[in-house]
């Protein structure tokens, strides 16, 4: 599959590592050595419905990554109550945690929410952590990136959008949460205001639907372009492998292309986790407010 003769099959290598499967390794590059694969579980069926639950590449590593962010703010927690408790400033891994947590909170949460954000830190706080554990997943050796996987950015997306207009309903009110559907427009009066506001309503409708499915595809996008780069980069030196007076000076050139993509990467990671966390705010903060 990965092999085409005696030749390496780049584009196949490439899609099936970003690909989701119910294995991961270095299948096709070491003859399966490392590579730990497992059977899917059989079918459950549900009415007309047939789903299979059985966990894939991609979801042991968003597992873990949820696993990792309790990790962290517990040890955090707990490192600071030891500290108080000792009547000592905060320092080291939870002072840096608590900084980190502040900024979430007071920068992100409530600059763009306002008043009511920090009633939604807590979530833009998780979505940060869990989106950031799960883009350095895929950086480190015989990992997977979660979130290039658009089934996981788009359960990420789904749960703000209800964030957004749930909390905006709530907010708003059933009269002005309508508003948002079928807005008053200023200077225009009597039927033509009638026939503007139905005529904006479609257009406001769809726009409560392009900003998740915008935050969806821009953190898929962006996290799986990383990975094709890399895998790229990387099979140039497989390319040309028959050629060994040519190889070394392929490979050591390679490699340090692929160290400065690695670097650009660890920084997409934390940019795409932040940019999606204050997207999110900023979302919720504009359902809050009436005007």
């Amino acid at each position: 599959m990965i092999r085409q003769g005696s030749e390496l099959d780049l584009g196949e290598l490439i899609l099936h590592h970003t690909s989701d499967q119910y294995a991961f390794g270095l299948e096709g590059l070491f003859d399966n050595r490392f590579v730990l694969r497992w059977e899917p579980w059989p079918d459950v069926h549900l009415g007309p419905l047939t789903l299979n639950l059985t966990p894939t590449k991609h979801v042991v590593f968003m597992v873990l990554a949820a696993v990792l962010v309790f990790l962290t703010m517990w040890l955090a927690g707990h490192s600071l109550a030891r500290q108080r408790a000792h009547e000592r400033a905060p320092k080291g891994f939870a002072a840096a945690m608590e900084g980190l947590v502040l900024f979430v909170r007071n920068d992100i949460a409530i600059a763009n929410i306002g008043e009511k954000g920090a009633g939604f830190a807590p979530l833009i706080m998780t979505l940060f952590f869990f989106v950031l554990y799960m883009n350095l997943l895929g950086l480190v050796p015989w990992g997977a990136t979660p979130t290039a996987n658009y089934a996981v950015t788009g359960g990420l997306a789904i749960l703000v959008f209800l964030t957004v207009e749930i909390s905006g309903m709530r907010a708003l009110g059933a009269r002005g949460y309508l508003r948002t559907i079928f807005p008053h427009l200023p200077g225009i009066h009597g039927i033509g205001s009638v026939l503007m506001t139905l005529l904006m309503a479609p257009i406001e409708l769809l726009g409560k639907f392009v900003k998740p499915f915008a935050l969806a595809v821009r953190l898929f996008g962006n996290m799986t372009a990383g990975h094709f780069v890399v895998l790229s980069l990387f099979g140039i030196i497989f390319l040309f492998g028959h050629l060994d007076w040519f190889n070394w000076g392929i490979g050591l050139v390679t490699a340090g292309v692929v160290l400065g993509v690695m670097l650009l990467e660890l920084f997409v990671a934390v940019l795409q986790a932040y940019v999606f966390a204050l997207l999110s705010a900023t979302f919720i903060g504009l359902m809050q407010h009436e005007h």
